[in-house]
């Protein structure tokens, strides 16, 4: 069904949006659920913890290198397909991973969960801007917010329940039933876009692989002390590489690559502004259980149940920011729910020696309230900022700065961790995370500057001091 051009009715819209929930819902879990299980299934596959890492990089990876693609896809083809296509590919690929038997199996099933899952992130922003109406955006992007921070933070709790009761192959057979559902109910009611008469630009998109393929690639090696020759060579070739692509995309009309969006400020001042957020967010989820663990001597469980107040608090505050997000500017609510999440993680960072739980708690709180403020209006703005029939690179984007923050985050943590250990390590590195969150405070106010520019000059008044009419 053709929806009307401003949103779904009611209730298809409410049916659509949980169909949205759920996709990204499994799909960013998985990022983070994996990690807990890593041992045993080093153990299980009688394989080396270091080479246990890939199934972990894997699905990054192909996360990464397949958004921008499958978002040009989504513009060309219709969103709702593309959508449907990686429910399809990622349950499949759960099915492989959790009957994988080894190390190569499960890799490869990791691998393909990735693809589907950015076939799931590249276009879902663009589905919720075609299922709620204009007036009424900000709610939907406060729900895709919700899900992304509560999934990103409930990751290890989710994987220790699972565990408690299933061996690790459950990790992703469970995911099996909720896809086939998910597509069902994607059948159904997942709003249409109309196709573009554009061509998939199949040179692009080898290049975009490559490029954060590299990109990636580099990064991780700058956490894990690989030859500083391997790094600049890696660095220097996803330059290169890049450079090829933003030269072809300058050229082309739908570029895959959204290169034409950055001359826009607000987008990039968004953008700039949510890499650094995740950024800080990386370093933490990655800091927090060591610092939790080594210095504080919390148990695995405990560490979980201290960083539940962070999912807690953000799921709270992203509905409420998606209501404000439509009628006052991103870049003020940005910068004072950064401000705040800046401030929770200096407070963390001077913990005393001998913390109270509530001393942790109401902290580790106050930055989840930071990231709930900033993350639904920062995200309405990037797709807000991008015209209509562009959602699909708009949200693509959107999903690589996640992805590319959080990445560089855990780089940097075992940058730091590398230099100083784990337990001062931790301090040092949450206090990286304050330094990253104030720099994304500075991008986001910046966006008011550009709001006051591009605001239409105020209407001529006349001698009763009332305004003229508009002709």
């Amino acid at each position: 069904m053709n929806p009307a051009e401003d949103g779904l009715p009611k209730p298809q819209r409410y049916w659509a949006i949980l169909t949205l929930m759920v996709g990204l819902a499994m799909s960013c879990l998985d990022t983070a659920i994996v990690n807990v299980a890593l041992p045993v299934i080093a153990k299980d596959l009688h394989t080396s913890a270091a080479d246990s890492i890939w199934v972990v990089n894997a699905y990054q990876l192909a996360v990464m290198i397949s958004l921008l693609p499958f978002a040009s896809f989504g513009d060309i083809f219709g969103y709702r397909r593309v959508y449907r296509f990686g429910l399809v590919l990622y349950t499949a690929a759960a099915l492989v991973s959790a009957l994988a038997t080894s190390l190569d199996m499960l890799t490869l099933g990791r691998a393909l969960q990735g693809v589907g899952a950015a076939g799931v992130m590249s276009v879902n922003t663009a589905l919720v801007r075609f299922t709620y109406p204009r007036r009424q955006l900000g709610r939907g992007i406060a729900l895709v917010s919700l899900v992304v921070a509560v999934s990103s933070a409930a990751g290890p709790s989710v994987a220790a329940a699972i565990l408690a009761v299933a061996p690790w192959p459950w990790l992703f057979a469970v995911n099996v039933p909720i896809g086939i559902v998910t597509f069902l109910l994607a059948m159904r009611y997942l709003p249409y876009s109309a196709p573009s008469e554009h061509r998939f630009d199949l040179w692009s998109a080898g290049l975009c692989a490559g490029m954060f393929g590299l990109l990636i690639t580099g990064i991780n090696g700058v956490g894990h002390h690989q030859a500083v020759a391997a790094i600049a060579a890696e660095f220097a070739a996803a330059i290169m590489v890049g450079w090829l692509l933003v030269h072809r995309q300058l050229s082309q009309a739908m570029p895959l690559l959204p290169v034409d969006l950055f001359r826009r400020p607000i987008f990039t001042l968004s953008v700039t502004t949510s890499v650094c957020s995740f950024v800080a967010q990386g370093i933490a989820f990655v800091a927090l259980p060591f610092y939790f663990h080594d210095v504080l001597g919390a148990s695995a469980v405990e560490t979980g149940l201290l960083i539940t107040p962070w999912a807690v608090t953000t799921a709270i505050l992203a509905p409420i920011a998606g209501r404000l997000a439509d009628r006052h500017p991103a870049g003020i609510l940005g910068g004072i729910g950064l401000a705040v999440l800046a401030a929770g993680f200096v407070l963390l960072a001077m913990l005393p020696v001998h913390p109270t739980t509530i001393d942790i708690i109401w902290r580790v709180a106050l930055c989840g309230c930071g990231f709930g403020l900033f993350q639904s209006p920062n995200n309405r703005a990037i797709v807000a900022s991008a015209p209509r029939e562009r959602s699909g690179g708009a949200g693509a984007i959107q999903g690589t700065a996640r992805l590319l923050g959080q990445s560089i985050g855990a780089a940097l943590v075992a940058l730091v961790f590398g230099v100083t250990g784990g337990g001062q390590g931790a301090t040092i590195a949450i206090m990286l995370a304050a330094g990253f969150a104030g720099i994304a405070v500075l991008a986001s106010l910046a966006r008011l500057f550009e709001f006051v520019r591009l605001a239409p000059p105020p209407q001529p008044r006349s001698a009763a001091g009332l305004h003229e009419p508009a002709e």
